[in-house]
């Protein structure tokens, strides 16, 4: 298994460098197509604009529109051109979060930013995690320091989502130098069978990967929080989680461990659903 194509998100803000930058790494890493996509929705007029001022009105949202476009082009190529590689880019007239995660299905990796209050498409790195099935790399807003994927932190509860998340990321686990296999709160839980983490930690070996399990109990400590602070102890580069949520008319309500990591996020986390 590999990465065979990369969609990263691209839009006009310099954060989007940093996020284009790793897509660029990865898609060098597994000799994969890489691919950038902006989008930026349709112009609608308010319903109670009138005719002439608001023709002038659509052609001043449609001319912004071109430049938003314009710009999330050339952050792309710039960067593409400075790493030797050749990038498709697309660009989109659409409601933005939806057609990202329509290319997702066409893709095995997407690339985003964290959400922030001055974030242009709003709960992006939620909704295409939980509703595209496929896997996100998150990128902080802070940036990254280091390549991703030496030093891996697996965060496992035996879920079915903790499960889909370590398979996508196996492209990844396997070229790691180390991958810690983080279980809490896992004893007197069946589904981690009688030894906790013992037996996705065989799994993954047989996949040729360099896994230690650790395992500590929470003490009524919130589990991102244990997990981020791990992050630091560990020298962790990547996290590697399920994420646990629910959509309802835009509305992404999150678990309690995946919105305290997607809020307070140190280093670039693979998330799935």
């Amino acid at each position: 298994m590999t990465y065979k194509t990369i969609l990263v998100h691209c839009d006009d803000q310099p954060a989007a460098t940093t996020r284009i930058k790793l897509a660029i790494d990865l898609a060098k890493r597994h000799d994969a197509h890489l691919v950038g996509q902006a989008s930026v929705p349709v112009p609608q007029l308010p319903v109670d604009m009138m005719a002439p001022p608001s023709g002038n009105l659509l052609t001043l949202m449609e001319e912004s529109n071109k430049a938003r476009l314009a710009g999330a082009k050339a952050l792309f190529d710039q960067a593409t051109k400075a790493a030797g590689l050749t990038g498709e880019f697309i660009a989109r007239v659409d409601e933005p979060i939806d057609s990202f995660a329509t290319a997702l299905r066409y893709a095995d990796l997407a690339v985003v930013g964290q959400r922030t209050s001055e974030s242009s498409d709003g709960d992006l790195p939620e909704s295409v995690a939980i509703s595209s099935g496929r896997p996100v790399i998150v990128v902080p807003h802070i940036g990254y320091s280091k390549p991703i994927g030496g030093n891996v932190l697996l965060a496992w509860n035996a879920s079915a989502q903790a499960a889909h998340a370590a398979t996508a990321a196996l492209p990844l686990l396997a070229r790691a130098n180390k991958v810690t296999l983080m279980v809490i709160d896992g004893e007197g839980d069946r589904a981690h069978g009688d030894e906790p983490g013992a037996d996705a930690a065989r799994w993954l070996a047989r996949h040729g990967v360099k896994v230690e399990v650790h395992r500590e109990a929470s003490g009524g400590v919130d589990v991102g929080n244990i997990i981020l602070s791990r992050v630091l102890d560990f020298d962790i580069d990547l996290i590697v989680m399920g994420v646990y949520g629910h959509s309802r008319f835009r509305e992404f309500l999150l678990g309690g461990a995946s919105n305290t990591i997607l809020s307070s996020m140190t280093v670039p986390v693979l998330m799935a659903h």
